[in-house]
């Protein structure tokens, strides 16, 4: 467990990053979600708007968990739970409900209260869709939340750490829950060293692959625990998405980069969220059939991830990294997942 990383090569990398690059218009099977509660977070936007739209279809109950004020570029989330009602209305679904919760991934404060706020509720929770997630902004440079992380860093990946642990005792309670998180094909650009993981320096694709890398060792540790056992968790590459987190006005050179190229091929915000809603319902992602679960899938098809996600030893390197910066075990969030 201390030796080097798996490395895989430049070629594999990049012949896997551009296997995201699939413009086809994709389809998926209809699914009952009757009676099921949903949680997604950026869900007043983009591809976590599209999956709430899809969801509500089909009979859920949704939370989105949402910025309070989010720039002019987004909906505003009191808009987006009136097209959900709306949505569950035409499709026969009259008693469906719907809310928004201020959920500010930037601030841990913000994201402990949301899932304490669920849990007040006494339900089990069938989904949760760690979505939220920005391109990168402020001109390239570094800018930290007022815990003192980078933004990237919190808000992309450590913040989702905290509320998968926070909701999982709900999560546990329901009879076949899922954990869908938004990782990316970026992961394969990313390069492991967890020194890059709280700084500027390509923050995007490092955390995409530490989120990956994350999940894969939180979905082993569940394995080994019969109270958890039964939780699958996946990360999807929606497809190269043209939604608003491109649309930053301070956007980096990355964000730039990555909004000519979803000029070219990139997919609209509806068959991005087909990633999210299909590992979410379809049975060919449930624990069993996925083969255990902590898989990534690139839009509807399973792909591989980066080795290091797969690899014991940088599992757990993330795995302690992480408990170490959101001081895990001494909230009592570790409960039940230590080997």
């Amino acid at each position: 467990m201390n030796g080097k990383a798996p490395k895989p090569s430049a070629i594999w990398a990049a012949w896997q990053f551009f296997q995201g690059v699939d413009p086809r218009k994709l389809s998926i099977p209809d699914a009952d979600l009757r009676g099921k509660w949903i949680i997604i977070t950026g869900g007043n936007s983009g591809i976590g708007r599209e999956s709430a739209l899809q969801f509500a279809k089909w009979g859920a109950n949704i939370i989105l968990g949402c910025r309070p004020n989010p720039p002019p570029r987004e909906p505003q989330p009191d808009a987006v739970v009136q097209e959900l009602q709306t949505a569950a209305k035409a499709s026969g679904h009259e008693n469906s409900k719907f809310e928004w919760w201020e959920c500010d991934m930037s601030k841990f404060s913000s994201v402990e209260t949301f899932g304490k706020r669920w849990l007040a509720t006494d339900r089990p929770l069938d989904i949760l869709a760690n979505n939220a997630g920005i391109g990168g902004g402020n001109k390239g440079k570094s800018k930290l939340t007022v815990d003192g992380f980078e933004m990237l860093h919190q808000v992309n990946f450590i913040s989702h750490v905290l509320l998968t642990l926070v909701l999982l005792p709900s999560l546990a309670r329901a009879p076949e829950p899922r954990i869908i998180c938004t990782t990316s094909n970026m992961q394969y650009l990313g390069i492991f060293d967890l020194t890059n993981a709280n700084n500027r320096t390509a923050a995007y694709p490092n955390n995409k692959l530490y989120f990956q890398t994350w999940l894969t060792e939180l979905q082993a540790r569940m394995s080994k625990n019969d109270k958890y056992d039964h939780i699958v968790i996946h990360g999807v590459h929606p497809g190269y998405t043209i939604t608003n987190i491109w649309g930053d006005p301070d956007r980096d050179v990355f964000v730039k980069a990555a909004a000519v190229l979803m000029h070219y091929v990139g997919i609209t915000s509806q068959q991005g969220s087909l990633a999210i809603i299909n590992a979410a319902t379809s049975p060919e992602w449930s624990l069993q059939r996925s083969g255990g679960g902590g898989t990534f899938a690139n839009r509807i098809w399973k792909a591989k991830p980066m080795p290091q996600a797969k690899d014991l030893g940088c599992r757990m390197k993330v795995w302690n990294f992480v408990g170490e910066e959101l001081k895990l075990k001494e909230k009592g969030l570790l409960e039940g997942l230590d080997l």
